[in-house]
């Protein structure tokens, strides 16, 4: 479901606890939209803190985390996922009574069940929400202003949320430049089970396996632009990725089961020499890609 704006977004007071690629980069949307007064930055890593505060991505910076909440009318967890419960453990009895919490977690199922974990209850002003935007690179001297232009944030309510609250985080997103859509918190980790878990996975265990071949100097010497294009994102945070795999875990192996599926009836094709059915393969996958950009 997608919501569109009623009104001009704006919140006076925005604290986003990990300031990285995605924290970073809604700081500055926020800002070109004017679209927010004051922008706190928590982050263990000072110097990470400082980046941000000299470039001008956030206006203060806290390593406190209660200090860093007290006064937002708006809390983003942009810290890595398997953090975010014992986080909201720590801040949720200092916040403002109005207060919105929202997360940009790459799983959804998980996140929730560590904030439940975490308090006993889920709040109603904590909305779930994914940005589905990104590079491989990461760190809050790699965000910009225009990241989220045009692209999907997945919005993902639970059965407490507050109305106003899941319209709040809406109206951020939007205000940022995205595109807002709703989605069930289990349809979620499954859709990006498929389209981002499973390709991260296989990105970077074709470099692994390549690496470990006895001829890989000359292998990657070689390695042409489709190589490059497909293993791009084996270069994002091995850290961050292996807590995304395994806290999706069911929706990742259910897909990875149907993969292996497939590559096992290609495999037994290759043996067989049986060229048809290698080509019905990439004829169907040619097709589906091709009608579904040309729909987009």
């Amino acid at each position: 479901m997608k919501l569109e704006l009623s009104k001009p977004f704006f919140t006076q007071t925005l604290s986003i606890l990990g300031v990285g690629l995605i924290g970073g980069s809604l700081a500055q949307a926020l800002k070109r939209a004017n679209a927010v007064g004051h922008i706190i930055a928590y982050d263990q890593n000072e110097s990470a803190l400082a980046s941000a505060l000299a470039m001008q991505v956030v206006d203060q910076i806290e390593t406190d985390l209660i200090k860093a909440v007290t006064n937002a009318d708006i809390i983003i967890l942009a810290t890595p996922i398997t953090e975010m419960g014992a986080i909201i453990k720590i801040i949720y009895p200092h916040l403002k009574d109005k207060a919105v919490i929202s997360d940009v977690g790459s799983t959804k199922g998980s996140v929730v069940a560590a904030v439940q974990a975490a308090l006993g209850f889920l709040p109603q002003r904590f909305v779930p929400a994914h940005p589905i935007a990104g590079t491989e690179k990461h760190g809050v001297e790699n965000s910009f202003a225009s990241l989220f232009d045009q692209r999907r944030v997945l919005i993902t309510p639970h059965i407490e949320n507050n109305h106003e609250a899941v319209t709040m985080i809406h109206s951020m997103w939007q205000a940022a430049g995205a595109l807002t859509e709703e989605m069930g918190i289990k349809h979620h980790d499954q859709v990006l089970a498929a389209t981002s878990h499973l390709p991260h996975l296989l990105a970077f265990s074709t470099v692994d396996t390549l690496a470990n071949l006895d001829d890989r100097a000359e292998i990657f010497r070689f390695a042409a632009g489709g190589f490059r294009d497909f293993t791009r994102i084996s270069t994002s945070d091995p850290n961050m990725w292996a807590d995304i795999c395994i806290q999706n875990q069911e929706s990742l192996l259910e897909v990875l089961h149907q993969y292996q599926k497939k590559l096992s009836l290609l495999e037994n094709a290759l043996h067989n020499k049986d060229k048809q059915t290698i080509f019905e393969v990439f004829r169907r996958a040619k097709h589906a890609r091709d009608n579904f950009y040309n729909e987009t």
